[in-house]
Formats: C-alpha cells, sequence, structure tokens
C-alpha cells in the first residue's frame, strides 16, 4: 500500500481504537456530547439530517460557519475531512474533494447551479458569495444522481435564503457583520434582513455585501525556490526585484453582492421570487499575458508587464415555489434559475478576453409517501448554456450546451438496516461554433446508479456500505480548447472525439459516539474507465508548454477520518479536541505509453503538427496531498476560543513534467465573545490570527504555486449582531 495510504489506515485505526478505550473507561463520566446536529440536509429530496444520511456529507452551519467564512467557497470549506481548495490568488478558490476538482464538482445555489464560467478556466472564480450563506452542505463521493454529470466527484450546496420558503419567527430579523483584517487591509461589512407581514403570508429577504482587500502580505519571496533556480536570473538580481519580497503584487480584491427576494406564503407551500446581483474584481498575481505583436516590439514589452485583472458580472433571476400534502406525494418544490454572466480580463487598461454565458435551469422534485415500504422521490432537470469567448486569448470556442435528466431516489428501513436506491438518465448535447472549433456537435447519454446502506449496530454505532456508478460527459472546453491558456501559460489542446467518462466507486464509512467522544472514518476507491485529464506532453512550441486533454483508465483510493473529544467539564469551562486526516492517491492504471499527433496553433495563426507522449501509468496530475490537522477548543459563558494547527505533507506523487511541492502548517486561533441583550437581541466581538507562525506555503493544486504562495500571518477582528 502506498505509504500515504498506510498511515491514514493507520490513523483511522488509532482513532477508532482509542475512542472505543475511553468510552468504555469512562462510561459513568458526567460528561455528555452536545446536541448532534440534527440541520436538515436540503441538497437531498428527501428531508433528512446529516447525521441520518446514508451518503457521506458535513454541515457547516451557525458557529462552526461563522469561524470557517472566508472570501471563496472553496477556503471556506477546506477544513472539512477531505475536502481543500484550489488556489488562483485571493478571489479564486474551488472545492476539491478527495481528490476531484472542476468539472467533477458541482457548486450550487440552493440546489441550483452557480451559473458561472468557473469550470473553465483556473482563473475564473465562483459567483457565490460564502458570508451569506445559512448553512453549507458537503456532499462527498459521486452527487451524479441528484445533479448530473457535473458533480461525478462532489457537490457542495451553498444555502442562503434569498427566496423564502417559510414565515420567519419574528416580524423582522437579521444579522449584521463589520470586519478587518493586517495580512491584507481588508475591511468588509454584511448585513441581511428577513421578516414577515402581519397576515403572515408575504415574507421578504434582503442582504448586501462588500468586501475590499489590498495586496496582500507573504512571508518571502513571490517566487519559489524551485523556480527561482530554474529561471536566468542571478540571485542578486533576484533579490533586488521590486515588490517581489513581502507583499505579492496585484493581488487585491473587491466583491459586491446583493439580492432581495419576495414570497408569499401559506399553509400548505409557497411561491417566490428573487434577483441577486454578484461583482467582484481581482488580480491575477504571479504573472502577465504575454504580447504577440512582433511589429512594435517596445509596446509589446510594456504589453507583456501589464498587470492582469478580471471583472466578473453576474445578475440571476430566480422563481422557486412548492407544495405539501399532495395525496400519495408528500411534497412538490420547483426551481427556476435565469443567470446572465459576464467576466471581462484585462491587460493593464485594454481589454484582453471577454466570457459571457446565459444559462437557464429549470428542477422539479416530486417526493412521494411510502410505496411497498419505499419512500422516495422523482425529479427533472433541465438547462440551457450559451457560452462565448470574445478576444485574441479565447481559448475555447462558442457553445450552446443543453442537458436533461430524470432520476428516482428511494429509502427504506428493514430493522436496523436501512437502505438507499437511486437512478438517473441524462442527455447532454454540445453544439459548438463550427467555424472556431475543430470537431463538429456531440452528443452523450449517461447513465448513473447507486445503492447504499446503513446498519445501526447500537444507538451510537453505524456503518455504511455505498456502491456507485456513475458517469461525466466531456466539457465543452475538454472537446474544444484550442488555443493559449493565459492562466496556465501554456497551449491547451482539446479531444473532440473524447468518450464518456464511467467511475466505479465502493466506500466503507463509521460513525460511533459514546458519551463525549465521537469519531468518523471512511475508506473509498474509484475506479475510472476513460477518465479524462489534461496531461503536459512535455513538448514546447512558441516556447510555451503543450498540455492536451486525454483519457485513459485511472484509480483513486483515500481515506479519511475525524474525532470530537469533549475532555473536560470544569467550573472553568468545556474543554474539546477535534482531530482530523486525510490522503487521496490518483494514478492511471495501465503500463506503457501512448503516442498521438496533435496538431497545435501558432502564434501567427498556422498549425504545426507534433507527435506527444502520452504515459498510460503513474501518478495523475495535481493530486492534493496528505493533511492531518487538530483544534483545541475552550467555552465558558459569553467566550470561546480555539487554537489549532493543520500539518500538509509534501506531495511528491507526482505526475510527467509536474514539480514536487513542500509540506508546511498552518496554526490558527480564534476568539470570540458573545452577549445577549434583554431585548431578545445579541451580539459578538472576535479575533482570529491565521498563519500564525508566518508559513510560506504553497497549493500543490494551483499552476501559481511557485509564483504565488498563500497569505503570511494576519490577524482580523470584528464584530456582529444578530436581531
Amino acid at each position: 500500500m502506498h505509504a500515504p495510504l498506510r498511515r491514514s489506515a493507520l490513523f483511522v485505526a488509532l482513532l477508532t481504537a482509542s475512542a472505543a478505550a475511553f468510552a468504555q473507561d469512562h462510561a459513568s463520566n458526567h460528561l455528555e456530547a452536545k446536541e448532534l446536529d440534527r440541520v436538515l440536509v436540503r441538497a437531498t429530496p428527501i428531508a433528512t439530517t446529516a447525521e441520518d444520511l446514508t451518503r457521506p456529507v458535513d454541515v457547516l452551519a451557525g458557529e462552526r460557519l461563522d469561524a470557517a467564512k472566508a472570501a471563496t467557497i472553496g477556503e471556506t470549506v477546506s477544513r472539512v475531512p477531505g475536502v481543500q481548495s484550489t488556489f488562483f490568488g485571493p478571489g479564486v478558490g474551488r472545492p476539491v474533494i478527495r481528490g476531484f476538482e472542476g468539472p467533477r464538482v458541482q457548486v450550487l445555489n440552493d440546489g441550483l447551479a452557480s451559473g458561472d464560467v468557473s469550470t473553465v478556466s483556473v482563473d475564473h472564480a465562483v459567483s457565490i458569495e460564502p458570508f451569506l450563506a445559512d448553512q453549507i452542505e458537503v456532499l462527498k463521493g459521486p452527487a451524479t444522481l441528484l445533479y448530473g454529470s457535473g458533480a461525478i466527484g462532489g457537490a457542495v450546496n451553498v444555502v442562503d435564503g434569498r427566496v423564502p420558503e417559510a414565515a420567519t419567527e419574528q416580524p423582522l430579523e437579521g444579522r449584521a457583520e463589520l470586519r478587518a483584517a493586517t495580512v491584507n487591509d481588508e475591511r468588509t461589512g454584511m448585513v441581511r434582513l428577513d421578516g414577515t407581514s402581519a397576515s403572515g403570508h408575504l415574507v421578504f429577504h434582503v442582504d448586501a455585501l462588500h468586501r475590499e482587500t489590498g495586496d496582500y502580505k507573504i512571508p518571502g519571496f513571490a517566487e519559489s525556490m524551485t523556480a527561482h533556480e530554474e529561471s536566468e536570473e542571478g540571485e542578486e538580481e533576484h533579490e533586488e526585484e521590486a515588490g517581489a519580497f513581502g507583499v505579492l503584487p496585484n493581488s487585491a480584491l473587491r466583491t459586491d453582492s446583493a439580492a432581495i427576494g419576495v414570497s408569499w406564503v401559506g399553509d400548505r407551500g409557497f411561491v417566490g421570487v428573487g434577483a441577486s446581483l454578484f461583482n467582484t474584481r481581482y488580480g491575477v498575481p504571479g504573472h502577465a499575458h504575454e504580447a504577440h505583436d512582433e511589429e512594435e516590439p517596445e509596446e509589446e514589452e510594456a504589453h507583456g508587464e501589464a498587470p492582469v485583472r478580471v471583472v466578473l458580472d453576474q445578475r440571476r433571476h430566480e422563481i422557486r415555489a412548492g407544495l405539501d400534502d399532495l395525496g400519495a406525494f408528500e411534497s412538490l418544490r420547483v426551481k427556476l434559475a435565469r443567470t446572465e454572466y459576464t467576466h471581462t480580463e484585462f491587460e493593464g487598461e485594454d481589454v484582453g478576453t471577454v466570457f459571457d454565458n446565459v444559462s437557464t435551469e429549470l428542477r422539479a422534485e416530486l417526493a412521494h409517501r411510502a410505496l411497498g415500504g419505499w419512500a422516495g422521490a422523482v425529479g427533472l432537470q433541465g438547462s440551457h448554456r450559451d457560452f462565448e469567448a470574445i478576444g485574441e486569448e479565447a481559448f475555447v470556442p462558442a457553445s450552446t450546451a443543453r442537458d436533461l435528466g430524470v432520476f428516482w431516489l428511494g429509502r427504506r428501513d428493514f430493522g436496523r438496516v436501512g437502505v438507499e436506491f437511486g437512478l438517473r438518465r441524462d442527455r447532454n448535447r454540445v453544439e459548438v461554433d463550427e467555424a472556431q472549433a475543430i470537431g463538429g456537435d456531440r452528443a452523450f447519454s449517461t447513465t448513473s446508479l447507486s445503492a447504499a446502506a446503513r446498519w445501526n449496530a447500537s444507538p451510537g454505532l453505524h456503518f455504511s456500505l455505498g456502491l456507485d456508478r456513475a458517469q461525466r460527459a466531456p466539457s465543452a472546453e475538454e472537446l474544444y480548447s484550442d488555443g493559449f491558456h493565459v492562466a496556465t501559460g501554456s497551449i491547451e489542446v482539446g479531444l473532440p472525439t473524447l468518450d464518456v467518462e464511467t467511475a466505479n466507486r465502493a466506500e466503507l464509512g463509521l460513525h460511533w459516539h459514546a458519551g463525549p467522544v465521537t469519531v468518523q472514518a471512511s475508506l473509498f476507491h474509484a475506479r475510472f474507465d476513460d477518465f479524462v485529464y489534461l496531461a503536459d506532453t512535455g513538448v514546447d512550441v512558441d516556447e510555451l508548454p503543450v498540455r492536451a486533454w486525454t483519457q485513459a483508465d485511472a484509480r483513486f483510493t483515500g481515506a479519511e477520518a475525524e474525532i470530537d473529544w469533549l475532555f473536560l467539564e470544569t467550573e472553568a469551562g468545556l474543554w474539546s479536541l477535534r482531530m482530523f486526516g486525510d490522503v487521496v492517491r490518483g494514478r492511471l492504471a495501465d503500463d506503457g505509453v501512448r503516442v498521438r499527433t496533435i496538431d497545435v496553433p501558432l502564434e501567427d495563426g498556422s498549425r504545426e503538427l507534433v507527435d506527444a507522449t502520452f504515459a498510460l501509468g503513474g501518478p495523475l496530475p495535481r493530486i492534493v496531498p496528505a493533511r492531518a490537522g487538530a483544534e483545541l477548543r475552550w467555552e465558558s459563558g459569553a467566550w470561546r476560543a480555539s487554537l489549532g494547527a493543520v500539518r500538509t505533507l509534501e506531495q511528491d506523487d507526482v505526475a510527467a513534467n509536474e514539480t514536487a511541492t513542500p509540506g508546511y502548517t498552518l496554526v490558527d486561533a480564534h476568539l470570540a465573545w458573545h452577549r445577549d441583550t434583554i431585548a431578545g437581541n445579541a451580539w459578538e466581538i472576535f479575533l482570529d490570527g491565521r498563519n500564525l507562525l508566518d508559513e510560506d506555503a504553497r497549493v500543490h493544486t494551483s499552476p501559481l504555486k511557485d509564483l504565488a504562495p498563500l497569505p503570511g500571518r494576519g490577524v482580523s477582528f470584528g464584530v456582529r449582531v444578530y436581531f
């Protein structure tokens, strides 16, 4: 077994054994576990809590969500076991679930796709604001059954309540927050209001957020030692490079988000509408677009050194409706969203490339009462997307994508054993502008099957087994990419003949709580047929590396574990310890090599045929490294505090032409004081410290890892008000 997997399996075994010993030795201990999280998971059409689901899911809500909130959705969920984040500067961070990212992980806005183009390129941000979320649900493992082929690696569902579905407890309630940070001069303000009319039928929602930061501080040089050793400049010249030490140039960020929603709520259902906007502007640190005009070299040089900035603007309109108690059916939920998205890349003051995306999505879920003992739901999901990229560096042609899927999910209990089955069928079609693309339109049919069982061995112990067969249709960028991709500094070439990707997965899970101890652990293995990935060919054209989309069989194996232990209760407060670890290994399944002739676009508009060699075995590129973390927490009256550390190990199990990434340790601390008022309101003052050791931390999955480290030591502070 691979070394990280051996360490992970040992870690899981030690956690379980130590927790069992503790529970046995302290069965009469007066400590009691806190009430388990009973928050309903909205990502599934059958109302179920996180603890009762047969599928692995984590929910961030309440104080846990407040402590985790960050500028991107990826960073917000990055401390969940099995979940890390991509990094392309502080404005861009998508979730990486068990080694899967991009078009394999869906980021949802309360059950509907976000409508952005964050899967097209690694420098594109997700258009969802984590600070406005009520709860964030992380579905680990294939979620294709619920959300189609784009969720073959998992899904993150952000619930923000922007279209109200029920009356509020008070006529007017809400929350507000002001915060500042030292590492980047951050200033963030957020407000949210929810209310219900005197009749109890008209419910409204309003929210707004503004965030502004400067360039963030870093522990040392922006350029890593690996990149510096490969560069031609000398050590002295490198050290004298202005702005390359202490502060990361072009890493500033500004975000504005707002929404309004109103619903009519009755005894048996609701109907509501909402409108929202999301606008963010962020720099792309580490590099600038290169100029390609040979006639004016002086202007080229100035243009090539111009900083790259992105302006993203999204407008979204939604209609949601629900009806309960429909005879043989328990409920009906219908959701419709139309999203207009524009992403503009600026090179200095000049417009480089503009990405336009207009999408419409409809989703209907009909939950039925028990039929032959089976409770379940049937669903229909359809979407239409018009995508266009305009500019000299638009490497993906214009396309229209249509998806239609139907699914059924059923659940039944047999004594202590609960089982779940599901089936989904999708039809995907991509129509491409023939004048811009090599290859014609493509259509795919995908089928996903799922079976899961949960054995309640005792009130505090249950085991789960999940088996899935999931399929994913290739995305437009995988099929038709053809040109210079600025974000990765490479020429990217698609493969129009890509086939459907098929994954067969098995997972064993454990959940156990006894008194003050809770343990969760899982082991999983996935076998992919025709896995689609972006390979570095080792060929350079126009002094740029050529990367090509290709397919090969692959295997993913991993483990994750988490333990929560409330180990001390005194007059001075409650003391608890949380520990977690995760590891995943992704490798190509065969031996040997494959040689393919690639038609590569050149700088002058012509094309060249090059022979590229693809390895059919060895590690896959950009696989997340193993981690282990611990957090000590204390609560007493109005106070709570924590001190934690996460050790990310070195990633040296790398693909061909990929460099290793050193390990690092991030130490964080949190302190908060909460006060409830006589009027029923509350307010809270908080102080958070990040990267207290001022570590030079570089994210292995980031194309900028040798040019842009994570932020250095910083402190954020502020106040939250609840009313």
